[in-house]
């Protein structure tokens, strides 16, 4: 039962009589608690709500297109609150955060109908045989899982939760179901690599063609682990080695089933000193969201708006912007710095790798990134008529760093206007001339 916190006016949900503060009981006899019931009851022509006001139980009938919403709303957009996660993972990044951050960085979610919505990976231990069952019944699809490992006593271990080992079960339930599994590996130097690693991709291989892409991810370590499990990173030899690994694991599969299906971390590359592989080893980039193929894609895209921009004939008028980015993408925004001035002289531009020294040097990518050390690094630098930041750096609403930083404030402390920019080759191009 949820609470109906607004009726849209004019909407089926009026005409039909329902009301703002009605309790929201079935649909069609199927109890709704969630989104994911809402959702899927919903699509039908014949449609009976029930619901309860003041005590009273009421019912209501709607006709409509099968896919047409009623124009209610709820107080959350999940309709419910988040499911949490029960795992003590070792590698666990918000365990990494320091004290006195916004509230919300500190949750830790692990709920499937956040991986069905919003691509969230989850862990399966918080899962019950009835959970499994309804997403297999409203076929929830693609379903991202945090693997890590498919030895059972190794992820008990790994994710200190007793149920780590025994929930790997229902991967094949979902596999057998014909749901779309996507997984991740995060990788601890010394825990699951190596022969681990090996047997994960072996296991997981038993799962085609349900499985569509494995991502393998170094584990991310901030400065602050004082207490936490000792983990250490990864050495540029040592990454160069799994790359190998990966790589000759995904060469087999791509003969072998006629797809790569796992994929390194662009972070493993960029450590290791490696280019990142040609577009066609990303295949359709399943997994770009986990920092696979991210760099390529953005290449690429540069590449293809370049193009079109010198067929236009395009004049830019004189200008000169900085570009703030991570330490593990200062290569690619240089190289792509220098395409665009040889296209555009008029144009120029200064590309400024930013140390992460609010987490720590071992965070090298740019949505970690924050206001302060952009601040601190930029501060005595002439950054021209603009500066250039990553999107990713700024919450959702687009106004404010890890830190608790400002967009704005960051624009003031460096007196030069600050423009976020998506992780698009196009969208970056506009930005950089200034269209």
């Amino acid at each position: 039962m949820v609470e109906i916190t607004s009726v849209e006016k004019d909407s089926l949900a009026e005409k039909a009589g329902i009301r703002e503060g009605d309790i929201l009981v079935a649909l069609n006899g199927n109890a709704i608690k969630d989104v994911l019931d809402y959702r899927f009851y919903l699509a039908c022509r014949h449609l009976s709500v029930a619901v309860t006001r003041e005590g009273e139980s009421l019912s209501f009938l709607i006709r409509k297109r099968e896919y047409d919403d009623i124009g209610l709303s709820f107080e959350t957009p999940l309709m419910d609150k988040k499911h949490s996660c029960r795992n003590g993972c070792i590698f666990c990044f918000i365990d990494q955060l320091p004290k006195g951050l916004r509230d919300t960085l500190y949750f830790k979610d692990d709920d499937a109908r956040l991986s069905f919505l919003h691509g969230n990976y989850i862990t399966l231990t918080n899962l019950t045989d009835e959970d499994v069952n309804r997403i297999i019944k409203m076929r929830f699809s693609p379903i991202n899982i945090s693997v890590h490992t498919t030895n059972p006593d190794l992820r008990v271990a790994m994710m200190r939760n007793k149920r780590a080992g025994e929930v790997l079960r229902y991967i094949e339930r979902l596999a057998a179901a014909g749901l779309t599994l996507r997984a991740q590996i995060v990788l601890c130097r010394g825990v699951n690599d190596g022969e681990e690693l090996t047997r994960t991709m072996k296991d997981l291989t038993a799962y085609i063609p349900a499985l569509d892409s494995v991502s393998i991810v170094p584990a991310g370590l901030t400065r602050y682990r004082d207490g936490l499990y000792p983990l250490t990173p990864y050495t540029p030899k040592e990454c160069a080695a799994v790359v190998e690994q990966v790589e000759a694991f995904a060469e087999k599969c791509l003969e072998k089933y006629g797809s790569r299906l796992f994929y390194a971390a662009d972070e493993l590359y960029v450590k290791a000193g490696l280019p990142v592989p040609a577009e066609e080893a990303y295949e359709e980039y399943p997994q770009i969201e986990n920092g696979v193929g991210l760099l390529r894609s953005l290449e690429e895209e540069l590449d293809g708006a370049l193009a079109l921009a010198r067929e236009d004939g395009e004049e830019i008028p004189p200008r000169r912007v900085s570009v703030a980015t991570g330490l593990a993408s200062y290569g690619l925004l240089s190289r792509i710095a220098e395409k665009v001035t040889a296209a555009f002289p008029s144009c120029q531009i200064a590309v400024y790798p930013i140390e992460n020294k609010f987490f720590g040097e071992h965070i090298t990518v740019s949505g970690l990134l924050t206001g302060k050390d952009m601040a601190a690094a930029l501060s005595d630098k002439d950054l021209g008529e603009a500066l250039l930041i990553p999107r990713a750096s700024l919450r959702s609403e687009g106004d404010l760093f890890l830190c608790g930083m400002s967009l704005d404030a960051l624009a003031a402390r460096l007196k030069t206007p600050v423009f976020p920019v998506e992780n698009d080759g196009f969208a970056l191009l506009d930005a950089l001339l200034g269209r």
